[in-house]
């Protein structure tokens, strides 16, 4: 986490490590008796009169300072040249990002993604928006091939719930010299682990619900760019769809990315540690983590990450039945969907109909919290040791 934001504060010139910056950005002017942190801002309507200019706030729908404290730190974090964009989910985030398809456009994305990413595609392409082809993300060839009809290509590395690694210096370099637009989901990863604007990409998208917010309390997304028209466009279809935060949600995953430098290290670290020893755990086929040595994605997740992230996919032996008993029998763990957040959380991926078929039935993800490890460990071993094989 050596990366200096190069975006100036807002109170000075100073440039800053990220770790600094989430504690340090988005406060309020550092005047005699201003508060520490800043202020929630509830309302629908601005004062105003005569004719509006384009600055001016207006009306709730555009503009709220309290999304724009946050906004500016993530901009930070990201790298980018522009404030980011705040939206209502991570999900209404993905959508004004595949607003810049073309109608009957083409998208490429990997075969394993973010299910809700799936969905909607899929609900665009059956209404002809546009068409999808997917690709094994991780096959750098198969990628680019797919390059030459497409109008945008959407990443997720490490992707969800495979983790699988894209070459995303590769790929968004492929894409730029094609004219293909490129967006990053780079919720998995956090700004702190990985920067893909950094790499070329025209569009980073995150949920913010997850690792940024980091307390299963907030529902919220955000797409950040450093290219004004793309802003612009962005930014447009947001206001149009009503696709904003509230206020409040909005101070609330500004709060709770205070603590995001020491909540990614902590659970990176025990997920690490995790992974290793579900490796020799003998109910465990199989341990997906680019962490681990001779895992398919380390080396490419070395060279372009901070760091590993704190999800863990695993295949346990057994029956879809035995493995959804280990899942109900935690008790330290917690059986629910999402990840990112304090607590760590369990769950079959297959459960949801809107997984890809190749993904394995009985495949886990763990999304691992900041809980003491041997704790965590000896929760699941207990778990997968009760597994019949």
């Amino acid at each position: 986490m050596t990366a200096r934001s190069e975006i100036p504060s807002a109170h000075g010139s100073a440039t800053l490590r990220p770790d600094t910056v989430v504690v340090s950005g988005g406060r309020p002017a550092p005047e005699h008796d201003a508060p520490v942190g800043p202020s929630i801002v509830l309302t629908s309507t601005y004062r105003g009169s005569g004719g509006s200019a384009p600055a001016d706030r207006a009306y709730g729908r555009y503009s709220n300072p309290t999304w724009e404290d946050l906004e500016d730190v993530l901009a930070r974090l990201e790298q980018a040249q522009l404030p980011a964009l705040a939206y209502a989910s991570g999900l209404a985030a993905i959508a004004s990002v595949l607003s810049l398809v073309p109608v009957g456009g083409r998208l490429v994305m990997p075969r394993h993604s973010y299910q809700g990413s799936l969905a909607l595609v899929a609900d665009l392409e059956s209404r002809g928006m546009l068409t999808v082809g997917t690709v094994d993300v991780a096959d750098t060839e198969e990628v680019v091939a797919a390059l030459d009809s497409a109008d945008m290509l959407w990443l997720e590395s490490p992707t969800n719930p495979m983790l699988e690694v894209a070459d995303l210096p590769a790929l968004l370099a492929a894409a730029r010299a094609r004219g293909v637009l490129t967006c990053v989901d780079n919720t998995f990863a956090t700004p702190l682990l990985q920067r893909p604007l950094e790499h070329g990409a025209d569009v980073v998208v995150h949920s913010v619900t997850k690792y940024l917010a980091g307390h299963s309390d907030v529902v919220l997304g955000a797409a950040v760019t450093s290219d004004p028209a793309l802003r612009d466009r962005l930014k447009g279809h947001r206001t149009l769809h009503g696709a904003i935060p509230g206020p409040f949600e909005a101070w609330l995953a500004l709060r709770g990315m205070r603590t995001l430098a020491l909540r990614v290290e902590r659970s990176a670290a025990t997920a690490g540690e995790l992974a290793r020893r579900l490796r020799q755990h003998p109910a465990v086929l199989e341990v997906r983590y680019p962490g681990l040595p001779g895992d398919p994605g380390h080396e490419r997740a070395a060279a372009q990450m901070d760091g590993f992230g704190s999800v863990v996919a695993i295949v346990p032996a057994g029956d879809v039945a035995a493995v959804e008993a280990a899942v109900d029998g935690v008790r330290v763990w917690t059986p629910a969907t999402s990840l990112g957040g304090v607590e760590s959380l369990i769950e079959r991926r297959r459960r949801h109909h809107e997984e890809p078929r190749s993904v394995p039935e009985t495949l886990l993800r763990l999304s691992v919290g900041i809980e003491n490890v041997e704790d965590l460990w000896e929760d699941l071993d207990r778990v997968l040791s009760g597994i019949d094989r």
